[in-house]
């Protein structure tokens, strides 16, 4: 909470007066102490005013000559030397016009006993020195601002690209599913019409799931779920000899992840296990326990190689990718072929 307060006032535009306010009260305590100087003579409380308020000018001076002109014109374009010279020179010519001022007007420093002309070298240097820390402390403020500023556009570009792209993802597997689903639907009305109108009721109910709950973030694993059983169960009407199951362990109800994780993997394992001749089967298997969630989708495969490839398509190619997207580092996903069957286990850290 605390680090979100700092990082409001230091970017929020609505702050923008209070930093102003907030500086102009650093510049003062910075400078306040010259009213309690001893003098060599004693001066009146209008001339110490007069002192301290040009000491705070000067000093407020060359804090936003830095602010304005040369932090951003060279300390962010990495010209460290120029800024270097640039903070020094600044803070130089505001000592003299201090001092002349002091000179020609008052007295409001503590004079060295030496009148030679070391004690007044080493007075300019000490306060260019002390002049160019204090500006620096600023300047490490401002880089710290412009280092969050930086990093923010940053992740905000990579979030909208991210976003983008899972979007793009998301497109292309629901076509691919609803051609498929649009083609079973077909077959069976020319086959068996009055199983074709449960079907279509059935596919309406899928199609409002994906118009509905595929726009949100995420879904329960339940509708999900749901979904793979209505998908499956079309397929089952469509096929003599295929026959299905859906396995569940542990806190299903839970867990919350993004739509349509798991029909790519679905659809591969019905488009590449149909044969018309013999039983074929897909099962699928979910189990969340300790905060992770396991998925197993085991499929027969055809008595009659169809010579096409289970693994890739440009379903598991974009599940791979949304994967990689939304849970790397957090998943790990294994495919593997048998004689007689394909599996495939994915795992999730929720």
């Amino acid at each position: 909470m605390i680090n979100n307060r700092f990082t409001n006032f230091l970017l929020a535009p609505r702050y923008r007066t209070a930093r102003h306010l907030f500086l102009q009260f650093v510049v003062f305590m910075i400078t306040v102490n010259i009213l309690w100087n001893v003098p060599m003579r004693p001066l009146s409380f209008p001339q110490r005013l007069l002192g301290w308020a040009i000491y705070f000018i000067s000093i407020d001076a060359v804090f936003y000559i830095n602010l304005y002109w040369l932090f951003p014109r060279f300390l962010l374009k990495n010209r460290l030397l120029i800024y270097a010279l640039g903070v020094s020179g600044v803070s130089l010519i505001v000592i003299i016009a201090v001092a002349i001022f002091q000179i020609f007007t008052i007295d409001i420093s503590v004079p060295s006993s030496d009148n030679g002309l070391l004690p007044i070298v080493v007075n300019a240097i000490s306060g260019v020195l002390a002049m160019g820390f204090t500006v620096a402390g600023m300047s490490a403020i401002l880089l710290l601002r412009h280092w969050i500023l930086y990093n923010q556009r940053v992740d905000e570009i990579q979030s909208a690209t991210l976003h983008s792209e899972l979007k793009f993802l998301k497109n292309q597997i629901n076509p691919h599913f609803l051609f498929n689903m649009l083609n079973n639907a077909n077959v069976l009305i020319r086959k068996n019409p009055a199983e074709a109108s449960k079907v279509l009721f059935k596919l309406e109910d899928l199609l409002r799931y994906q118009m509905n709950d595929n726009f949100r973030e995420h879904v329960p694993l339940r509708s999900d779920i749901h979904f793979l059983n209505d998908y499956l169960n079309l397929e089952k009407v469509r096929r003599d000899h295929f026959d299905y199951n859906i396995t569940e362990e542990g806190n299903i109800d839970g867990v919350q992840l993004p739509a349509l994780l798991f029909i790519p993997f679905v659809e591969n394992a019905v488009k590449h296990n149909f044969d018309s001749e013999h039983p074929s089967y897909v099962h699928l298997f979910f189990k969340v326990d300790d905060n992770q969630l396991e998925f197993l989708c085991e499929n027969s495969k055809p008595a009659i190689a169809t010579g096409k490839s289970r693994v890739g398509g440009i379903g598991l190619t974009n599940i791979r990718r949304r994967l990689e997207l939304l849970y790397i580092g957090r998943y790990l996903l294994e495919v593997s072929e048998t004689a007689n069957k394909y599996v495939v286990n994915l795992k999730l850290n929720l």
